[in-house]
């Protein structure tokens, strides 16, 4: 039998793709208002003009702080969300999956930093794939191509 006790309590998660790339940021705690936020200014760094968002119906994403952040961008960011209770719609979860099953099956860190610095590794590395992300809108079937 093999135990292993971690020293952290989590590691979260965000992503944006984009027909071409995804982006990504993680967290050392669960994913609120505030890391919606920091992560909607890291996409309009990146990527110019406007933004159409697609998102699930999370409390998280509708909360008043996302919306106020969103009215400050003034018509730079549009949101649009997901029925209810479709994550197979949602391109983003295919990164997630393929993500667990396919670049860190049977990972087993030692500590935190070495989780953190495999996960950055392992999403960078998938994001070069342009056949990849392409794949991941195909699945989802959100907008057929």
């Amino acid at each position: 039998m093999l135990q292993y006790h971690f020293n952290w309590k989590v590691l979260s998660a965000v992503a944006g793709i984009t027909w071409w790339n995804f982006y990504f940021r993680l967290y050392r705690r669960t994913i609120r208002a505030p890391e919606v936020v920091n992560f909607l200014g890291h996409l309009l760094r990146h990527l110019p003009g406007k933004l159409l968002l697609v998102w699930d119906r999370s409390q998280t994403h509708r909360g008043r702080v996302v919306r106020e952040f969103v009215t400050r961008q003034r018509g730079r960011i549009e949101l649009e969300y997901l029925p209810a209770y479709a994550p197979e719609l949602n391109p983003v979860e295919y990164i997630w999956g393929y993500w667990k099953h396919h670049e860190l099956p049977n990972f087993c860190p030692h500590d935190f930093s070495q989780l953190s610095y495999q996960a950055r590794r392992t999403l960078r590395r998938m994001r070069r794939r342009p056949t990849l992300v392409m794949a991941f809108w195909e699945q989802a079937d959100l907008f057929p191509l």
